[in-house]
């Protein structure tokens, strides 16, 4: 069975074609520039040069098309015909409460998908533009949607709820959320399957590190609650995003600097975090090399994402009862020694050991506290593309 796996954004397509037989990646590529000047298709395959194409891509539904070709064509495809591809897997940002699960595309999902879409207006237009694509491409095809708020169903009342009132919750849907569950749900049962443990008997955290950063506390294979909210601005200080602040902080820009709603919104979502303070670059690399020259608002960017990080998993701890060991991911996590070693300076009081050398890692699964640690501190790249494609083919086998 080959799922093919989309991820869609507002001008840009991540996807992979999946042998779910063995789960590994036939192929993998990403459209840039939909709808822009200069629109561009990579794909990679194991042991063959990337695959380029450029050529105008009007639409979502133009890109698709060229993926489908991509992966058909004669010289630098994987499959010989669609008819290889048993379903496709979609990610989709936000399903509000209804979903907690994967479900098939039907007329009643799309609607709301639709619905949820003023609950994630960046993020849930695009998903549905490619599903829609992929639709009309392949109307033969089962379709799957994978939620990045589902996991984060199980969290109770007193996580998800904000102290508003109640009817605001009950007749607009106004609570916490979360998102990034697809990767929380992954990297949690991949690190209790390397720690040779059953996920239900463990208190994990996971810090889910990119430009957009997101921590869950899971117990027993549940999250109980996680860092982002209503929307993904909740929580740490992120790329271009503020995270967690004073509610009031918004009156007062609106009321005495005069900025319209938009603007506090564009400041918030897109001015802010650590782009907002280092004044450098939202990329966390940029801002660590300025750190190296002497940068003092770089090195401050980086000190409040370290605390912020850090906070969190001391609640979390708090909320667990304990914690069996901690995992980082995601762009940053995977690939930065120095955050992970910043981060977890202070949460030497839980018994955990950092092991400098174990800690010189990028990008693959490792230990990276000492052997006498107790509480152990993972390395585990995600894959929420596998997680998709898992669910899709759980789905499409029943």
């Amino acid at each position: 069975m080959n799922i093919l796996v989309i991820n869609c954004g507002s001008s840009s397509l991540k996807y992979q074609l999946i042998n779910m037989s063995n789960e590994q990646a036939l192929a993998v590529g990403l459209v840039e520039r939909i709808g822009i000047e200069g629109s561009i298709l990579t794909q990679k395959v194991e042991g063959r040069d990337k695959y380029i194409i450029k050529q105008p891509m009007k639409s979502h539904k133009d890109a698709i098309k060229l993926v489908l070709d991509a992966l058909v064509d004669s010289t630098n495809g994987v499959i010989k015909s669609m008819d290889e591809i048993s379903a496709v897997g979609h990610r989709v940002v936000h399903g509000g409460e209804k979903y907690s699960n994967s479900v098939f595309v039907n007329d009643e999902v799309m609607k709301d998908l639709e619905e949820c879409a003023k609950l994630a207006p960046l993020h849930n237009p695009p998903n549905i533009i490619g599903i829609n694509a992929c639709k009309a491409l392949m109307p033969n095809t089962p379709m799957v949607v994978v939620f990045d708020t589902a996991f984060h169903q199980t969290m109770p009342e007193k996580a998800f709820l904000y102290a508003i009132p109640y009817e605001l919750y009950k007749e607009h849907n106004i609570r916490r959320y979360g998102f990034h569950g697809t990767s929380h749900k992954y990297v949690s049962n991949k690190v209790a399957e390397v720690m040779g443990k059953d996920v239900k008997d463990l208190k994990i955290i996971t810090c889910h590190l990119g430009n957009g950063s997101s921590v869950t506390a899971i117990k027993n294979g549940e999250s109980i609650d996680t860092s982002m909210g209503f929307t993904p601005l909740e929580g740490l200080v992120m790329g271009t995003r503020s995270g967690d602040i004073d509610p009031a902080v918004i009156f007062y820009l609106i009321n005495q600097l005069g900025y319209s709603a938009d603007e506090v919104n564009n400041v918030l979502n897109k001015k802010s975090g650590a782009l907002g303070i280092s004044g450098i670059s939202s990329d966390f690399r940029d801002i660590e090399n300025a750190e190296a020259q002497g940068n003092h608002r770089a090195k401050l960017a980086l000190d409040m994402f370290h605390y912020r990080v850090r906070k969190y998993i001391g609640s979390y701890v708090a909320a667990m009862g304990g914690v069996d060991c901690i995992v980082f991911t995601a762009g940053v996590g995977e690939n930065g020694p120095e955050t992970r070693e910043e981060i977890c300076k202070g949460l030497e009081f839980l018994g955990l050991e950092m092991d400098t050398e174990r800690n010189k890692v990028r990008g693959k699964i490792a230990e990276i506290s000492t052997k006498d640690s107790k509480v152990k501190v993972y390395v585990i790249p995600t894959n929420e593309e596998l997680m998709i494609a898992r669910d899709t083919k759980l789905l499409t086998s029943k």
